[in-house]
């Protein structure tokens, strides 16, 4: 019985060695990673600077101006979310449907969600230009017995952004119990008693993985679903208004596809260096990034699908408003930013047709991040660029929208805010699931074994050894 479970199992040494690796980047501060927690300070710092100069002289000093009152920060919205509801997307698709290769992505995913929700909840706020006036959006009992419209899709976008982000919390939560549990028992003093309370007493036994399992299987069903719907929330703030561009019933799959290449390419951007820098290209391994490579190359086609059927039904339909919106943005005002979307979008991501491609990790890193400013045009081109041909010619905007200073600086302090949060993440929470690669260890070695007991004993059609078969 001894010998049997001694097959079965690998040696202790493996295990050790995962964890040990898993957990290395923990135990020291590298001159680069304060060095970039430092840059992303910065960043911040900027970005809070030109906040407090738009809060104190006004949203003039924006590049906001009729027609295109929505233009940089909702954009900035739009794109942060999309990269948000991908993580926890992926993450809970992969796990249902049981993808040998989660463990590689699943926690870099997970957090990314988390720092991206973050990041995109603050736009909203900044657009208002009132931030204090936020709280009218909660439904609170008052004097005048006013309440919100529920009706609105801009209400629902609220409680459905929350609701994603408290799912979120609890899975990315919930994942991390095991490994947390882990760093628990290697601790001293007030980290100990820091992870001690986040691992709320985990010992590993039988019961509690059972327990466990459930409720991870739980809510990954329900963060599945939930991704889709919130994501199509986001997109009738658009589509419920009859601003030409906007009004489209292919808005919600389109927001939905366009979020997952997001998050897709943003995957790939924070994984490339972060497995070279942790010394993780055991785990994460050139097939796994092929693998999500392959992912991204699909997404992109349906995205691009997506283009061709809105234009198509633009051209069908004969709408004058619809036309005129879709030739500013073909060979008008917007036609740069149109043709660099598509080139982002759906030209650029062709390469990974080509397998080599697929296998260059600097390749991937140059994509992921076309990928990531085509997304971003995308949301401008949608937001602003419809916004500039409405159904009134004389209100049409005469130029492309002029950036200000106090946009770019607020947009590039929540790239600080959010890779700020991520470095925290790399260096104090385990970055890849231990207790997942430790099974992916255990399966692995048990198909070793299955493979190679069926080549040293090797079966006939009918269930007849060869030998057998010949002796009779």
């Amino acid at each position: 019985m001894h010998e049997h479970t001694h097959q079965n199992a690998p040696n202790g040494e493996a295990y050790r060695k995962v964890t040990d690796d898993v957990l290395r980047p923990m135990q020291s501060y590298s001159l680069g990673w304060m060095a970039g927690v430092a840059f992303c300070a910065f960043l911040i710092l900027v970005g809070a600077i030109s906040e407090g100069y738009q809060l104190k002289y006004g949203m003039g000093m924006s590049g906001l101006m009729h027609p295109m009152m929505w233009a940089v920060y909702i954009t900035n919205f739009v794109w942060w979310i999309g990269i948000a509801h991908s993580g926890t997307l992926i993450s809970a698709f992969l796990f249902l449907f049981r993808a040998p290769f989660r463990a590689a992505f699943s926690r870099a995913s997970e957090a990314m969600t988390l720092f991206a929700v973050m990041t995109a909840g603050l736009f909203p706020l900044i657009h208002l230009g009132r931030p204090w006036r936020a709280y009218w959006l909660m439904p609170y009992p008052n004097e005048r017995m006013l309440w919100i419209n529920f009706r609105s899709a801009l209400v629902l976008d609220v409680f459905a952004v929350t609701t994603y982000f408290i799912v979120s919390t609890l899975f990315f939560w919930l994942g991390l119990i095991p490994d947390v549990a882990v760093v628990r028992d290697r601790s001293k003093g007030w980290k100990r008693t820091i992870y001690g309370l986040l691992s709320v007493g985990w010992e590993g036994r039988g019961k509690q993985w059972r327990h466990y399992w459930m409720a991870y299987s739980v809510l990954a069903c329900l963060a599945a679903p939930l991704v889709v719907s919130v994501h199509s929330v986001v997109s009738w703030d658009f589509a419920s208004a009859i601003v030409p561009g906007w009004h489209s019933t292919i808005s919600a799959p389109y927001f939905v596809a366009g979020a997952i290449l997001s998050g897709l390419a943003m995957v790939l951007t924070l994984l490339i260096p972060l497995r070279k820098n942790l010394a993780l290209q055991e785990y994460i391994t050139i097939d796994r990034m092929e693998q999500i490579a392959k992912l991204t190359l699909l997404m992109s086609m349906v995205v691009g699908y997506s283009y061709l059927s809105e234009h198509f039904m633009t051209l069908y339909g004969r709408e004058p408003s619809d036309l005129a919106d879709l030739w500013n943005k073909v060979r008008g005002t917007w036609a740069s930013p149109f043709w660099a979307m598509n080139f982002c979008n759906v030209i650029a991501p062709l390469i990974l047709f080509w397998r080599p491609a697929r296998r260059n990790i600097p390749t991937l890193f140059v994509v992921s991040i076309i990928i990531n400013i085509g997304m971003w045009l995308e949301r401008f081109n949608i937001i602003a660029g419809s916004l500039a041909r409405d159904y009134n010619p004389y209100a049409w905007a005469p130029t492309f929208y002029h950036f200000r200073p106090v946009e770019v600086g607020i947009t590039l302090g929540s790239l600080g805010w959010f890779m700020f949060f991520f470095l925290l993440f790399t260096k104090f929470l385990p970055v890849l699931p231990i207790a997942e690669l430790k099974r992916d260890i255990l399966l692995e070695h048990r198909e070793d074994i299955a493979i190679e007991e069926a080549h040293e004993h090797p079966r006939v059609p009918g269930g007849v050894k060869p030998a057998e078969a010949t002796e009779s």
